[in-house]
Formats: C-alpha cells, sequence, structure tokens
C-alpha cells in the first residue's frame, strides 16, 4: 500500500452527509497522525455565477473531542432559545416554501 492510502485510511473514519433544504452538512471523524479523533463538520452550498455555471461555497469547522461538552452545551442552549422564542413555522404550499424553510431543529436533538 502507498504510503497516501495508508495516510487516507487512518484520517477518514466516519462520514455522514445531511441534505437540509439548499444546503448539505458533512460530518467527518477523522485521525491525527498520534492516532487521536476530531470531528470537521463542513457546510456546502451551491451557488450559481452569472454566467450560468454552478460552484459549491463550503465553510468547515473543526472540533476537538476536549471541546465536545462545551460545543454540545452552547449548541443545545441555542436550540432551546430558537425552540421557545422563534415565531412558528407557518406550513406553506410546496410550490411557494423555501427549500432552507425545509430545516427542522427537532432534528438536531438535545
Amino acid at each position: 500500500m502507498s504510503e497516501e492510502i495508508e495516510r487516507t485510511e487512518r484520517e477518514d473514519l466516519f462520514s455522514k452527509a445531511v441534505k437540509a433544504g439548499k444546503r448539505t452538512y458533512f460530518f467527518d471523524v477523522k485521525s491525527t497522525r498520534g492516532n487521536d479523533y476530531y470531528l470537521t463538520i463542513t457546510e456546502s452550498k451551491k451557488r450559481f455565477g452569472a454566467d450560468g455555471k454552478f460552484t459549491y461555497e463550503k465553510h468547515k469547522i473543526f472540533l476537538y473531542k476536549e471541546d465536545f461538552e462545551k460545543f454540545m452545551e452552547g449548541l443545545n442552549e441555542s436550540i432551546e432559545v430558537i425552540k421557545q422564542n422563534a415565531p412558528p413555522i407557518i406550513e406553506r404550499e410546496a410550490t411557494t416554501a423555501s427549500p432552507s424553510d425545509e430545516v427542522s431543529f427537532e432534528d438536531l436533538g438535545n
């Protein structure tokens, strides 16, 4: 096996894609050279240029295991604020609904 293949197998341990309207979120568990695990969360959005061609705009965060608890506390607290204070989502007909309206915070869990 080549060094590149061994490196890829060691680093990429798990991947999950979540489609949510116009966006796709990728959750990737990877390992460092020292065999320590971390999570990358990537948001990918399809963008159309003036010429009609599209590209993907990506934003990525790296989350290390020593930060998981604090990250989850902040995420859960933020989701609760939204659940308790945001106006209710009004069901729209399929022809007028925006794909981004399909995202549910209920799916994120606690």
